[in-house]
């Protein structure tokens, strides 16, 4: 992680301590499962007053766009994730 950092703020203007932070962020992105992936939008949403009904749809939309290789999941499965 630290070659890398290093790497990128050799080859940008971006200071040392910003391309940590950005390949920490990056990492943590990639290593997001689906399930944490969906209770951590559902809350967002929620967040931001979307009902359930409209938080699922949308999630059903951006799962296949995410880097995760699965089928899309079915709206009863999308809530099993939230709620279990």
């Amino acid at each position: 992680m630290e070659e890398l950092a290093g790497h990128l703020s050799a080859g940008t203007p971006m200071p040392v301590g910003m391309a940590r932070r950005l390949v920490d962020e990056v990492i943590a992105q990639l290593s997001e499962t689906v399930e944490d992936y969906v209770r951590r939008r559902h809350r967002e949403l929620q967040g931001a007053g979307l009902a359930n009904a409209e938080i699922y749809a949308r999630l059903a939309r951006e799962l296949p766009g995410r880097r995760f290789r699965v089928p899309v999941p079915s709206e009863r499965q999308l809530r099993r994730m939230v709620y279990g």
